[in-house]
C-alpha cells in the first residue's frame, strides 16, 4: 500500500505554509508539521512555497466582521436582554455586531469576493496548501482565553469557501494528538480526500492511540 500512496502523490504539487503564518505557534505543533511535509516529499509530493496575497490572520479579521454582524442580526434579541442567562464571554461578542452597519457588512461581502479571486489566482499552480489545524495542542478548559480565538489555521479555510480534510500526524511529548490540515478548492474535496488517503497508507499515526485514552 506503501507503494500505492507514493504513486497517488507523485504528480502532485502542495504548499507549506510562509514563515511568517509560524509565529506563535507551539514548538511541538511546528515539528510534526515539518516532519509531515518532509514526509510527504519522501513519498513524492513536490513541495513548493507559495505566496499568498494577505496573512490568514487578515483573513480571519474579515472573516470575524462577517460572523460578528450575522450573529448579532440573528441573536440580538437575546444578548440585549440582560436577565437571559447568556455566557458572559460570548456576549460581548455578539453585541459587537451592533457596531456594523447594513453598508459595511454589505462591502465585507463584496471584499470577501475579492479576495477569493486573488487566492484562487495565488495558488492556481498547486493542488493543496498544507498547514496545522491548531497553533497548539489541547489545553486545560481553565486556560482558554475568550479574547482570542483558537481557529487561526481553519477560519480562513471557511471565509474562503475552500475545503479542508484534517489528519493525525503526531503526539506531543505528554501524549495529545496533532494533525495536519490539508486544504483544496472548494468543491476539489476529491483531491483532499486523495492526498490524506496516501497520508493514511503511507503512515500509521491513524492507527495509534494517545496515551491518555489508553
Amino acid at each position: 500500500m506503501r507503494d500505492v500512496a507514493w504513486k497517488m502523490l507523485m504528480p502532485l504539487r502542495l504548499a507549506r505554509i510562509a514563515r511568517a503564518e509560524r509565529d506563535g505557534v507551539a514548538a511541538e505543533v511546528l515539528a510534526a508539521y515539518d516532519q509531515s511535509v518532509e514526509r510527504l516529499a519522501a513519498m513524492g509530493a513536490d513541495i513548493v512555497d507559495v505566496t499568498l496575497p494577505r496573512s490568514f490572520r487578515d483573513y480571519g479579521s474579515t472573516s470575524g466582521r462577517i460572523m460578528a454582524a450575522e450573529a448579532y442580526a440573528l441573536l440580538s434579541h437575546i444578548v440585549d436582554n440582560n436577565e437571559l442567562p447568556i455566557d458572559e464571554a460570548v456576549r460581548p461578542r455578539v453585541r459587537g455586531g451592533a457596531a456594523i452597519s447594513s453598508r459595511e457588512y454589505l462591502e465585507v461581502l463584496a471584499e470577501r469576493e475579492n479576495l477569493k479571486l486573488e487566492f484562487a489566482a495565488a495558488t492556481a499552480h498547486v493542488d493543496a496548501l498544507l498547514a496545522p489545524v491548531t497553533m497548539t495542542p489541547a489545553i486545560p478548559l481553565e486556560t482558554v482565553d475568550q479574547n482570542t480565538t483558537p481557529a487561526f489555521y481553519t477560519r480562513w479555510v471557511n471565509f474562503l469557501d475552500l475545503c479542508g480534510l484534517a489528519v493525525p500526524n503526531g503526539f506531543t511529548p505528554s501524549g495529545l494528538p496533532l494533525s495536519l490540515q490539508i486544504v483544496c478548492p472548494g468543491g476539489d474535496e476529491a483531491m483532499a480526500l486523495r492526498i490524506g488517503w496516501a497520508w493514511q497508507n503511507g503512515t500509521d499515526w491513524h492507527e495509534r492511540v494517545p496515551p491518555l485514552a489508553q
